[in-house]
């Protein structure tokens, strides 16, 4: 399985990175790092995330990390990392078409 990161998920843990960065430039570095471990660990196991409450679609997933969700498709040979959002804000549809 290939890791393919949306311009959307990219901008999202840019913004969280800056955010985080005001209080603590370190705990920045190390929320975009385990991030991105995160991530890593979906090609080998694509499935291990749960179904994403808002969609119905068996091919959309998430992982949480902290109070973060990472929000990826399944295709055949590819993991699309949609968007990064925090747990309490709506995801709206559009980040996930």
């Amino acid at each position: 399985m290939k890791i393919v990161w949306s311009p959307l998920a990219i901008e999202r843990v840019s913004e969280i990175a800056q955010y985080i960065a005001q209080d603590s430039p370190r705990a920045a570095v190390k929320w975009v790092d385990t991030v991105f471990k995160k991530v890593k660990r979906l090609k080998k196991f694509p499935k291990s995330g749960r179904r994403v409450p808002e969609t119905k679609r068996m091919d959309i997933q998430e992982i949480l990390y902290g109070n973060y969700r990472i929000i990826y498709r399944i295709s055949p040979n590819d993991v699309f990392i949609l968007t990064v959002r925090h747990g309490k804000q709506i995801l709206p549809q559009e980040d996930i078409a």
